[in-house]
């Protein structure tokens, strides 16, 4: 279930002050003094509970089975595998008799999400946004030093690694397919775009079948999901959570999202400052081949979902390629 792309979610609906007092005397976390839902929640799925004992973020009604289950997997290890700050303690009640549902409760990391509006007019300086840049690069860098023996992603039901049918390669080309195929039911795709789209994947096909190692991927890497602060004048990433789509992967599947978010608002240069400063930190021979079609991977979802949805920020006349060709062509 991991690997599974949603577009929408199960909203917590209305939640009692009983029912939070309920929770918390469940895991002995003191007495309740506040609760809000969250201004950039998980698609409607969190809220904010303040109590004697400390901030808590309250995560329910899971949109699959298991989704808490796989949270916990991926925020256990990566507290015992790397120094970033995840939300540890993930405690879960696996009941419904308090919501009606599931769900997970853990502390509220401190700072501010990159892209909230407070925090704007702090964010001024080329020398912040780059610093923010390399940042970002360096979280993705401790993350994918996490390695393990197989391709795959997590299963609820035996708690541990499911290896993907077939090869990571296989399973990935599958994938985009996939979602091209789905783009159609919303958009023109082009028997040109369908060739352009193959090219692509045949002639990287190599590289993806040379992989050996295994690397974790949080498979959502973006504003949203991790948090900022500023402490003596320099910024630090205080947070990081939501580990829904992560998997055991390709680390590189980690950076279009960013990149994106750069190109989006015109700051070619700050998306070079920070995929620069990722290869730098690691070694990717074969960078080029292999990040162009994750970011392939990724402007298949987002053609697709801005047609479904008709908020298209592009001009309609452009084909899936020309449009996707800014992306994938874009390098350092």
């Amino acid at each position: 279930m991991t690997t599974q792309i949603y577009f929408a979610s199960n909203k917590l609906g209305a939640i009692t002050n009983h029912q939070l007092q309920l929770m918390l005397d469940r895991f002995s976390l003191g007495t309740l003094i506040s609760s809000e839902k969250t201004a950039l929640g998980i698609m409607g799925q969190t809220m904010n509970v303040s109590s004697s004992t400390g901030d808590y973020i309250l995560k329910g009604n899971p949109l699959f089975f298991g989704q808490f289950l796989e949270e916990r997997f991926f925020v256990d290890h990566l507290h015992q595998h790397t120094t970033l700050q995840v939300p540890s303690p993930y405690l879960i009640d696996e009941t419904e008799d308090i919501f009606g549902w599931n769900y997970s409760i853990m502390p509220r990391l401190p700072g501010i999400h990159m892209n909230a509006p407070d925090i704007q007019p702090f964010l001024t300086t080329t020398e912040d946004k780059e610093h923010l840049a390399e940042l970002m690069a360096n979280t993705l860098v401790e993350l994918h030093h996490w390695k393990v023996a197989q391709f795959g992603e997590f299963d609820p039901l035996t708690r541990t690694v499911r290896p993907f049918e077939g090869s990571y390669r296989t399973w990935l080309y599958s994938t985009i397919r996939y979602w091209i195929n789905d783009a159609t039911k919303y958009s023109i795709i082009t028997a040109q775009d369908l060739i352009w789209v193959e090219h692509i994947l045949q002639s990287s096909q190599n590289v993806f079948d040379d992989l050996h190692f295994p690397t974790f991927v949080m498979g959502d890497f973006k504003p949203e999901n991790f948090l900022i602060h500023k402490h003596n004048d320099e910024w630090t990433i205080s947070g990081i959570f939501d580990f829904t789509t992560s998997y055991f992967g390709d680390g590189l599947a980690d950076l279009p999202k960013i990149t994106t978010m750069y190109l989006e608002n015109g700051e070619e240069a700050l998306a070079r400052k920070f995929l620069s400063s990722y290869v730098n930190s690691t070694e990717h021979q074969t960078f080029r081949d292999r990040f162009r079609v994750h970011m392939l991977h990724n402007c298949a979802l987002v053609w697709g979902c801005a047609k479904a949805t008709q908020q298209v920020t592009w001009d309609e006349e452009l084909s899936f390629a020309e449009w996707a060709k800014r992306y994938t062509e874009f390098s350092i």
